[in-house]
């Protein structure tokens, strides 16, 4: 339950500091701002740290997701072997199949054979570079036992990460049709793996936030596989976004491309400038080249347009209420901030109103709005919560991320609670001093 110790702030009223500090609150693209027109079926523009969406077009029909779909591969092995279920030096040999599909070179593939051994990064890094097929579905079968057992696997991580408009028929992304027979018992021989492009953000979000060395690897221009051996070959990696490539953009360290003829051009990508990272997907572009030009489009945009600007400082406090009462503790008040900060993208010329609401949660408060001591400094009471008062919404990549926009109001220090002769007297004087107001109401009515 929460009570409603509230502030509205409008914009004219604040202090400048203040006001300064909330027209940061979300990105609100001014009307001056241009936005961009991208030559893709679906594309999606997110701010890394905030989750706010800065440009967006058709994200949530579901699409074939082609190779990119080999992010959820890359998050369930790092899973794994953060578990302890594998390791990046643990050797695997391949089957029959996979080493017949790995010599397919109409597909990405390094070549594998069933004679040797690889070692889980070895088939990792040709995943995450050049998009190796083969390696991706011995990859999978080293999780789950099969690629049919880890496509469930795909599906089930996919609803926990709250992907709705997604479906995984392979581990890979290709069509079934392409995979000589071989694709996952189960699924249609002509299925493909469909994502939407803010499932696409969303799973790329989660690769970067909770396996960041993920881009180590994804960031590697090129790296020979073998070398050395018959099976020596080149790793290009298919970004051509990266340093050394024909579309480099300065910050651009991953993260999956991927193309079949029914998902035609896609890319996610990711973009780290000052401290301020972009992540960005655009589906079915004209060719390869166009998925790239259309990113930096995108990016351009993106760091043009906005600045991370901090809008919550951390110790903030609400004017109204800046102590809780502690009536049992040595001292008998204490101060409450926000415990953080919030930075988020921001947009020039946006001067509309800003509202600002301090919440005190009831259920933590004596009825008489107090706290009990001892109270522990860092002890949440309430929350301090900034949004937008104009026309338009602003737009999150997913509500988890939206709820960052909301912040904890904790106290400042410890209290300790008062020995019980102070409490004693406290009580007496509180007693006598009810007393003399009585007294002194009664003497006055007598005169009155």
């Amino acid at each position: 339950m929460i009570s409603t110790y509230m502030k509205r702030y409008t914009y004219k009223s604040m202090t400048a500091l203040t006001a300064a500090a909330l027209l940061a609150t979300v990105a609100i693209t001014p009307a001056s701002a241009q936005e961009p027109s991208i030559d893709a079926e679906a594309s999606i523009l997110v701010d890394m740290e905030s989750g706010v969406v800065l440009y967006e077009d058709n994200i949530d029909e579901q699409l074939p997701v082609a190779s990119m779909s080999k992010m959820m591969t890359e998050y369930l092995v790092n899973r794994a072997i953060e578990a302890g279920e594998l390791s990046w030096d643990q050797e695997l040999t391949v089957t029959d199949e996979v080493a017949l599909l790995s010599q397919d070179r109409t597909l990405s593939n390094v070549f594998l054979r069933t004679d040797t051994t690889y070692t889980v990064e070895e088939m990792y890094e040709a995943m995450a570079i050049y998009s190796a097929n083969g390696s991706t579905i011995a990859l999978a079968e080293a999780v789950a036992g099969s690629e049919a057992a880890f496509v469930d696997l795909m599906n089930e991580t996919a609803e926990e990460l709250g992907l709705t408009n997604t479906h995984f028929v392979n581990s890979t992304g290709l069509n079934n049709s392409s995979m000589q027979g071989f694709h996952p018992e189960g699924t249609d021989e002509n299925a493909e793996n469909e994502m939407s492009a803010r499932d696409t953000a969303t799973l790329a979000y989660h690769v970067i936030t909770e396996y960041p060395e993920i881009l180590e690897t994804a960031n590697i221009p090129s790296l020979p596989f073998r070398e050395g051996t018959n099976d020596y070959v080149e790793m290009t990696n298919w970004n051509w976004m990266l340093p050394g490539h024909l579309f480099e953009y300065e910050g651009v360290d991953g993260l999956k491309t991927g193309s079949t003829s029914r998902a035609g051009s896609a890319f996610t990508g990711t973009v780290e400038q000052d401290d301020t990272r972009l992540l960005s997907v655009v589906m079915r572009t004209e060719d390869n080249s166009a998925r790239f030009q259309q990113t930096k489009v995108l990016y351009d945009y993106g760091f043009d347009t906005y600045e991370t600007a901090e809008i919550v400082e951390e110790g903030q406090q609400d004017p109204e209420m800046l102590t809780i009462e502690v009536p049992s503790g040595r001292d008998q008040e204490v101060a409450i901030a926000t415990a953080s900060n919030i930075e988020v993208p921001v947009s020039s010329g946006d001067e509309e109103n800003f509202d600002v609401e301090f919440t005190i949660a009831a259920d933590v408060l004596n009825e008489d709005g107090t706290l009990d001591a001892p109270v522990e400094a860092g002890t949440t009471v309430g929350y301090a919560t900034i949004s937008y008062a104009g026309e338009e919404d602003v737009e999150y990549l997913n509500e988890k991320l939206e709820n960052q926009n909301r912040v904890p109001v904790v106290t400042q220090q410890d209290v300790e609670r008062s020995n019980w002769f102070v409490l004693s007297m406290r009580g007496i004087g509180d007693f006598f001093s009810g007393l003399w107001g009585r007294t002194t109401d009664m003497i006055g009515g007598w005169f009155s």
